[in-house]
């Protein structure tokens, strides 16, 4: 019987137990919560999202919109259930987080050929098909075996979770409907800032109590989910370029673009929860609340999701694994998502899928070719065994794909055409070990 033990239920994991299912490859599935909880997670659900319930977005000529057509062609599981579970959110997949994780644990429990185990994996398995997908919230036990698996090699970040609010707490009076440029309708709620409510809200960013992390001040931080306070700190204008942006948006009640603005997005189907867009925050919990009342229709709101800053955990892949993402100390052992370097909740099911290709094709003996360069599924493959000397987790991104010629938007479309077709051509030449 082919056997593969997939230690943790997260968008890796859940899409690799889905995929090597999919081909008869019996799953024994490991999950310790909720017997052991997380700095983050609220659930005992599989595939929870943490930090956001965004997918980004779904133009094709956009890393992620690239990487979510690429998906498709590959029979990703996740990127379906996301679609039945999708709330508005412009050109940009954003899900129900509660009816997503329960679609996803629902479909994993109704499988016959997974079986899943919830209790904590305290050591890598010694032997046998594993893929070892916990994610950046690893615990300390499996962490202390990974550590000594590897004599020594990993590394860490520190990620942050945005505030979510509740929707009946808000005023909508003061705020105003629209998504950037007028693409997807009325999906996000707007916040305007004057110069000087931004001015004070800067202010404010800076002087406020923050949370305790050892080690956090030496920034190690991730860069694309920085800490708005951290966002404050490099410059005045640093908020208005980055979650802040008022590019794109007129707020009618002046004709005009705002100095500043705080975009909303709906988190729960039925609405009744919102998050802060890019608003991740190290705050105290009394100081968010003083945060929220900076905002024009935020002075009331409840928070049903505190902000949070949490240790993320991640291997030194070029150099301890190899362009499977196999341990190069013992067969068979693999590692999918954060825990091997990729960032993101789409690059982490992308990575999920690839490692079960990869695991499914070690137990008929074979290899799995890597996806082509000019993809950006093969290009996130290629990081993680790449030669970077200062590794970091990667995103999605289109500067990972070799150059083409042409003005910036000729040159995203040329790529995404190219992508097409290389990944086609690919499935072509490898259809008897992807299937």
């Amino acid at each position: 019987m082919r056997r593969v033990t997939v230690i943790g239920g997260g968008l890796a994991g859940c899409e690799a137990a889905l995929q090597l299912a999919s081909r008869n490859i019996h799953v024994r599935m490991i999950e310790m919560r909720p017997a052991v909880e997380t700095p983050a997670h609220r659930t005992s659900l599989l595939a929870e999202l943490v930090c956001s319930n965004s997918l980004k977005s779904t133009d094709p000529v956009t890393a992620s919109g690239l990487l979510k057509a690429e998906l498709k062609a590959l029979g990703c599981r996740l990127l379906e259930t996301a679609s039945r579970c999708a709330v508005p959110a412009g050109h940009a997949l954003a899900v129900d987080r509660e009816i997503f994780a329960s679609e996803v644990t629902a479909t994993i429990e109704r499988s016959a050929l997974i079986e899943v185990e919830r209790v904590e994996q305290t050591a890598l398995p010694a032997d046998g098909c594993a893929i070892v997908s916990t994610g950046p919230l690893t615990s300390d036990s499996l962490s202390n075996s990974i550590e000594e698996h590897f004599e020594g090699g990993r590394l860490y970040f520190y990620d942050a979770i945005s505030i979510s609010v509740e929707a009946e707490s808000i005023d909508e009076s003061l705020i105003f409907r629209g998504s950037r440029y007028g693409k997807g309708g009325d999906d996000y709620l707007n916040i305007p800032l004057t110069e000087k409510g931004y001015s004070d809200l800067v202010r404010f960013l800076l002087e406020a109590p923050k949370t305790e992390k050892r080690g956090f001040e030496s920034g190690m931080c991730f860069e694309a989910c920085l800490p708005v306070e951290v966002i404050a700190s490099r410059g005045e204008e640093s908020l208005r370029y980055g979650p802040l942006k008022p590019r794109g948006l007129t707020d009618p009640s002046t004709g005009k673009e705002p100095h500043a603005v705080l975009q909303l997005r709906q988190e729960k189907r039925d609405g009744s929860m919102l998050g802060l867009v890019g608003f991740q925050t190290r705050l105290t919990r009394p100081a968010q609340k003083k945060l929220l009342k900076m905002f024009p229709g935020l002075e009331g709101a409840k928070i049903a999701r505190w902000g949070a800053i949490h240790r993320n955990t991640y291997l030194d892949s070029p150099r301890l694994l190899d362009d499977r993402q196999m341990s190069a100390r013992q067969e068979g052992l693999f590692f999918a998502g954060q825990l091997a370097g990729v960032e993101g909740y789409v690059e982490s099911i992308a990575h999920g899928l690839l490692t079960a290709l990869n695991a499914a094709a070690y137990l008929e003996g074979k290899r799995l070719p890597l996806l082509p360069a000019d993809t950006i599924t093969g290009a996130l493959q290629r990081h993680l065994s790449g030669t970077e000397r200062d590794f970091q987790p990667m995103n999605a991104n289109m500067g990972l794909l070799p150059p083409v010629r042409g003005n910036r938007r000729e040159r995203k479309a040329k790529k995404a055409e190219r992508a097409f077709a290389s990944i086609d051509r690919y499935l072509a030449e490898n259809r008897t070990i992807t299937d």
